[in-house]
C-alpha cells in the first residue's frame, strides 16, 4: 500500500507529521506532497527541520492567491503526481484550500480519499474553512473523526457508520512527542518571560483581520486584558494580521508585545508554560487544551466544543468588554482532561487504512 500524504501549511505540516513518522515505523511506502500554500521559510520550512521530516517529494509552490487560484492551481499541479505515483490512499488533514484541492482531485481519479481530523463543524457558512470541511467529508472514503462528538455530527449528517473511524487528533501526538524538547530551549528567558506570568496570544482568522471593527476590538481588548489579569500578552503576529494593521495604521496597545512568526519549538515551548492562551486559532484551542492552559477563544463560534465542555476554553467574540471578562474568568482555572486522544491517533489512523481495524 502506498499513501500520499498532503499539507499546504503549518498546522498540517504539524499534524500530519505523526503519519510520516507512522509510515516509516511500519515500512508502507508513502509520499510527502507539499502544495506550497505556506510558502516562506519561516511559516513552513523550518518546521519540516524542527520536526526531522524529510523533505516533501514535491512542492507545488502555489504560494499566495484567491481561493479559487489555490485550489485551481493545487488540482492542475497534483493530479499528474497522482496519475504518475498511483498512490492506494490521499491522506488530508483539516480545512484548508490544500485539503479541498487534494482531496477532490483524487477523488475524480478514483483515488481512495482519508481525512484526517473530520467532523469538526463550526455551523458557521461564512468561513471558507467550514465549506473546505463539508466539501471534503462529502468526498473522503474514511472519516477519521477526532471525538465522540465529531462522529455524532458526521452520523447527523447520514454519513454511514462504515467510514467513521474515532482516531484521536494527531496533535496529541505531536505534542507528547516535542514537548520535553520545545520546554528545554526555555524560549521564554529569550523573551524575558517567567513561567506563568504571560500570556500568549495569535490572531489570523479571516473573519477577524479582514472586518476592521472587529479587529480594532480585538487588539483594544488583548490591551485591556493584559491589564485586568496583570499578564504581559505576547502576540505572534501572522503576516497577514500585520499588514492589516499597517494598513488601518494601529498599533498593539499598552501590555501586548509582537513577536515575529516562531519556529513551532519555540511557539510550544512559550505555549506550554503561558498561564493563558488568547487566540482565533482552531489548533491552539486543542493544544491549549492538551497542555493545561487556560484559552480564551477570539470567535463567536468553535468547530472544538469539546474543548469549552471540558473547561478548559471560553468563547468571547471580538468585544473588548468580552475579552476582558473571559481572560479573568479563565485565569487560573485547571483541572480538566483531555478530550482528544491517546497520543496515538496516526497509527489508529493507519490501522483503518491497512484493515487492520473492521
Amino acid at each position: 500500500m502506498k499513501v500520499a500524504i498532503i499539507v499546504g501549511t503549518r498546522p498540517e505540516i504539524i499534524k500530519m507529521a505523526p503519519l510520516v513518522r507512522a509510515c516509516a515505523q511500519r515500512g508502507l511506502p508513502y509520499l510527502l506532497l507539499h502544495t506550497g500554500q505556506h510558502y516562506s521559510y519561516e511559516m513552513d520550512g523550518v518546521f519540516f527541520e524542527e520536526l526531522g521530516l524529510p523533505q516533501p517529494h514535491t512542492n507545488l509552490a502555489v504560494g499566495s492567491g484567491t481561493q479559487a487560484y489555490q485550489i485551481g492551481a493545487i488540482i492542475t499541479g497534483i493530479t499528474p503526481i497522482f496519475e504518475r505515483e498511483k498512490p492506494d490512499w490521499v491522506m488530508v488533514e483539516g480545512d484548508t484550500n490544500s485539503v479541498l484541492a487534494a482531496g477532490l482531485a483524487a477523488h475524480k481519479l478514483g483515488i481512495k480519499v482519508g481525512h484526517v481530523e473530520a467532523g469538526l463543524r463550526s455551523y458557521d457558512r461564512k468561513m471558507p474553512e467550514e465549506i473546505n470541511r463539508i466539501l471534503t467529508d462529502g468526498l473522503a472514503d474514511h472519516l477519521y473523526a477526532p471525538t465522540e462528538h465529531s462522529k455524532r455530527i458526521l452520523l447527523g449528517e447520514q454519513v454511514s457508520a462504515e467510514r467513521i473511524f474515532v482516531t484521536g487528533n494527531t496533535v496529541v501526538d505531536e505534542l507528547m512527542l516535542q514537548r520535553p524538547r520545545a520546554e528545554a530551549r526555555e524560549t521564554g528567558k529569550r523573551f524575558g518571560v517567567e513561567p506563568r506570568r504571560y500570556a500568549l496570544a495569535t490572531v489570523h482568522r479571516a473573519e477577524n483581520t479582514d472586518d476592521e471593527t472587529r479587529l480594532r476590538g480585538i487588539v483594544r481588548g488583548l490591551s485591556e486584558a493584559a491589564a485586568a489579569t496583570q499578564l504581559q500578552v505576547l502576540c505572534a503576529v501572522h503576516p497577514r494580521t500585520s499588514a492589516r494593521l499597517e494598513q488601518m495604521g494601529l498599533s498593539w496597545g499598552a501590555g501586548v508585545r509582537a513577536l515575529p512568526p516562531l519556529p513551532y519549538l519555540d511557539f510550544l515551548g512559550l505555549h506550554a508554560q503561558a498561564a493563558m492562551t488568547l487566540s482565533d486559532s482552531g489548533g491552539l484551542q486543542e493544544e491549549a487544551c492538551c497542555l493545561g492552559v487556560p484559552c480564551v477563544t477570539l470567535r463567536d463560534n468553535t468547530e472544538r466544543p469539546e474543548s469549552v465542555e471540558a473547561g478548559g476554553n471560553i468563547l468571547v467574540g471580538a468585544d473588548p468588554a468580552a475579552i476582558v471578562a473571559g481572560a479573568k474568568q479563565m485565569l487560573g482555572r485547571t483541572g480538566w482532561a483531555n478530550p482528544f486522544g491517546d497520543g496515538r491517533a496516526a497509527h489508529h489512523i493507519l490501522d483503518a487504512a491497512t484493515g487492520a481495524r473492521a
